[in-house]
């Protein structure tokens, strides 16, 4: 059952042991604050330097770069839409987010990764509303790929995590 391969966990999603994390970036993929600047850092100058030669990404998709110096073997970077009130197609983009990355995921052939909130920061989406978006793509995809065990979902602080924890109870 897909539930049952959905873990949520407080942990630094850069000292994670999977075979991706997701990278909540920003068009550019050159870094920048929270998650994205902190996976910069522990990658190393590698990362930054595999992320330029890809010209970016739009809101809504995803690109895939290796770990570097991460536990992690590869960074599947995406780009979240900034929060303007729900009406200007934000939970499509978002939603597009995390098909992107699972659909990396299965072409790669992947068994586990974690991802943050993806928006949820200075990008100001509503932490119920991304949970319920990230946890219902996350079931979607799981059903459809056998060969993922293992989804986390990195929760930064209490908040966060009740939100996750609403939308897995009610999925």
């Amino acid at each position: 059952m897909a539930r049952e391969r959905i873990e949520l966990t407080g942990a630094d999603i850069t000292t994670l042991a999977v075979d991706a994390i997701v990278n909540a970036a920003n068009n550019s993929l050159l870094g920048g604050g929270g998650v994205d600047g902190a996976i910069h850092r522990a990658a190393g100058p590698g990362l930054l330097e595999e992320c330029r030669s890809l010209g970016g990404c739009p809101t809504g998709e995803a690109r895939l770069t290796r770990g570097h110096n991460l536990p992690a073997q590869f960074v599947i970077h995406t780009v979240g839409p900034v929060w303007q009130g729900g009406g200007k197609g934000e939970a499509e983009l978002l939603a597009g987010c995390y098909r992107s990355c699972f659909a990396i995921l299965r072409e790669q052939q992947l068994r586990s990764v974690a991802f943050p909130a993806v928006s949820t920061g200075v990008y100001g989406y509503p932490k119920e509303e991304a949970a319920r978006i990230a946890v219902q793509e996350a079931q979607k995809a799981l059903a459809g790929n056998e060969r993922l065990a293992r989804v986390l979902f990195v929760c930064f602080n209490s908040a966060t995590r009740a939100a996750y924890e609403k939308a897995l109870a009610q999925n």
